[in-house]
């Protein structure tokens, strides 16, 4: 399988909408990977950032840059599956020039290094081949929780009425 729809990514990464940040996999090499975000309008955080002027978040390209990195640990290691990827850290992100809606984030993948539960990505996001942002990520897999943290947190810190 060299591409997948949302339906296909849905199914490796646990995040949903509005969260899910790749909307199609065009390209999946032995150790790189290339995933489009069609950039919308509707899409929530345009209404405060900014008003009048519409730009995507530059965390919101990290991670849709992470989310990619994502299938491409699952693809190279089968043992992972099951598993969920978090961001350890980034390094030398730089962010070329707004992402605004209308445009197509093509993001580029490269694996560095994997070694049991961390991985090292490269990755570059373009608009019409012209850079938008690049960063080194380094992300570390966990086991799945059995239940959601926060909910559990907010249970037990709920007042409780007499």
């Amino acid at each position: 399988m060299n591409s997948m729809d949302v339906e296909e990514i849905s199914a490796v990464l646990p995040h949903r909408y509005p969260f899910l940040m790749v909307d199609r996999i065009v390209e999946i090499g032995d150790d790189h990977i290339v995933g489009l975000k069609n950039v919308t309008v509707n899409e929530p955080h345009f209404t405060g950032h900014f008003p009048g002027y519409p730009v995507m978040p530059g965390v919101l390209i990290i991670e849709a840059m992470a989310q990619v990195a994502g299938i491409l640990v699952g693809r190279m290691a089968p043992h992972t599956r099951g598993k969920i990827m978090f961001l350890a850290s980034i390094e030398n992100a730089k962010f070329r020039r707004p992402v605004v809606p209308g445009d197509q984030l093509k993001i580029e993948m490269k694996m560095v290094r994997l070694k049991h539960s961390v991985a090292k990505i490269q990755g570059i996001a373009t608009v019409d081949s012209q850079p938008v942002a690049e960063a080194l990520l380094m992300c570390t897999l966990t086991d799945r929780p059995q239940h959601s943290a926060p909910i559990a947190r907010q249970k037990e810190t709920e007042p409780q009425l007499a």
